[in-house]
């Protein structure tokens, strides 16, 4: 089993700092950052999940609800690559890095 707390607490810094944001920031792109990280979290967490099947897309809910949004989607990701049978450590590294670059993007 991987070890994926590196994943959620990264997730988990970048939604802390969604939530401080004053409304402004977060409709200057970085809800936009943050839900466009939680939409690609969720298809890596399908794919693992359920391999060879449509993956569906996380709606948007709005610039208050990104920072729940990407949490769970992080949360479910780490679960589904620390559980999966051939889980991967690459996998797991592009998933810190694609936190750790949206977080970057949203200047936060």
């Amino acid at each position: 089993m991987l070890d994926t707390s590196e994943l959620t607490a990264a997730a988990e810094r970048f939604a802390d700092r969604l939530r401080a944001a004053p409304q402004s920031r977060l409709q200057r792109g970085a809800a936009a950052e943050g839900l466009a990280l939680a939409r690609e979290l969720a298809v890596r967490a399908q794919r693992v999940e359920e391999p060879g099947t449509q993956p569906r897309t996380m709606p948007d809910a709005g610039v208050f609800a990104v920072a729940d949004q990407l949490l769970v989607a992080a949360h479910d990701c780490a679960e589904a690559l620390r559980t999966a049978p051939a889980g991967s450590q690459e996998e797991l590294d592009e998933a810190v890095r694609a936190v750790r670059e949206a977080m970057a993007r949203s200047r936060l």
